[in-house]
């Protein structure tokens, strides 16, 4: 799958923007500031209907618009398709396939991109919130209707968390009464939190392989491993089923607890993706350049799996690496995308792009996209 066109109404500090793309690799470079950035934001956001750089949508409309425009073609063998995004601020947001008007969720799985942003340094050092948003984003674009099952369980969580408040303040017959509507919401989560749990799972079982030999493709030495920790004891031979049973039964043997914390305690919201390098923990372990290495080699390898399991190359972003990668890596990484449908390279120096890394060229600045001299 590739992007033949791309263009962006007052997204973000464009106020119009077309461009025209194909197979390849596409070069976007430009000083800090000018919107390179923005353009592969953009084509990220049509995929995952979220942004790593804001957490609501008016930061992507342009100062003084109303709302802003994401438009893209897409071609897939020899199926073409246009799929466009209103962002509109304090409204829900409106998506067309081709002329039909759908729900936003609709375009899930219809644009696949996988993006390596200067942000994922997080992914390494930061806390396991990213690293859980790291597995589901994955999950979405091979399952998109898991979406759903996501936006329940985060609703169910926070009604239960509110419910084990209250009762942390109540006694005899409205706590006895409390604990079995408590009861309901137990298999509501562990419902959910089952689906969740074995996904992230068997994800983290088809990573491991992949990350690793992306870290040794990069890196040139050492190893790396993922493993995922999971808040009951639950394995990737364990179906929903049974994750789902180990669930209950542990906010069940726990309940005094969750009630005395005010918190839930057990689910995907507690679990984390642990990642080492030879055999250490990375966070805390890794220098500066295993940790950008590792956090690329994350996203290559979920690359490798949309690949593997759908036999179809998702878009590949590449957000300002090569500035904070030696030469050694840069030759690795060009590499390691060769043979990738499509690629799209921004850099704030021209010079950090790799030679034979770019089939079309632009350049970012002043308010345009111009393809570059």
């Amino acid at each position: 799958m590739h992007l033949t066109d791309l263009a962006l109404t007052d997204f973000r500090s464009h106020r119009e923007a077309v461009v025209r793309l194909g197979p390849g690799v596409t070069t976007f470079t430009g000083a800090n500031g000018q919107g390179k950035t923005n353009l592969v934001e953009a084509v990220a956001y049509l995929a995952t209907l979220s942004s790593h750089r804001a957490g609501a949508d008016q930061a992507l409309v342009r100062q003084g618009a109303d709302k802003a425009v994401v438009r893209a073609r897409l071609a897939r063998g020899a199926r073409a398709a246009v799929v466009s995004l209103e962002i509109v601020p304090g409204q829900a947001n409106r998506a067309f396939l081709g002329r039909a008007k759908v729900k936003p969720a609709d375009l899930l799985g219809v644009t696949r991109a996988i993006a390596f942003v200067p942000e994922d340094l997080a992914l390494v050092k930061g806390p396991p919130e990213g690293r859980r948003r790291y597995l589901d984003e994955l999950a979405l674009q091979l399952r998109p209707s898991l979406a759903g099952v996501l936006a329940d369980y985060d609703r169910v969580v926070r009604q239960r968390a509110a419910l084990l408040k209250t009762l942390a303040g109540l006694t005899g017959q409205q706590r006895r009464d409390g604990i079995g509507g408590l009861e309901v919401w137990d298999g509501q989560a562990a419902a959910l939190g089952g689906a969740i749990t074995a996904q992230r799972l068997a994800l983290t079982a088809q990573l491991g392989p992949l990350v690793d030999a992306a870290y040794r493709g990069l890196a040139g030495r050492g190893t790396a491993a993922v493993e995922y920790k999971a808040s009951v004891a639950a394995t990737v031979d364990d179906a929903a089923g049974d994750v789902t049973a180990k669930l209950l039964s542990a906010m069940a043997d726990g309940r005094a607890r969750e009630i005395e914390r005010g918190a839930s305690l057990y689910g995907p919201h507690r679990e984390d993706l642990a990642l080492s390098l030879g055999g250490l923990p990375a966070r805390g372990y890794a220098s500066h350049g295993e940790s950008w290495s590792l956090a690329l080699a994350l996203r290559l390898g979920a690359f490798a799996v949309i690949r593997a399991e759908l036999d179809d190359d998702p878009i590949l972003i590449l957000d300002d690496v090569f500035a904070e990668l030696d030469q050694d890596r840069r030759r690795a990484l060009t590499g390691l995308v060769e043979g990738v449908e499509q690629v799209l390279v921004t850099a704030a120096v021209a010079d950090d792009v790799p030679e034979g890394l770019t089939d079309r060229w632009y350049t970012v600045g002043s308010g345009s996209v111009r393809p570059r001299e």
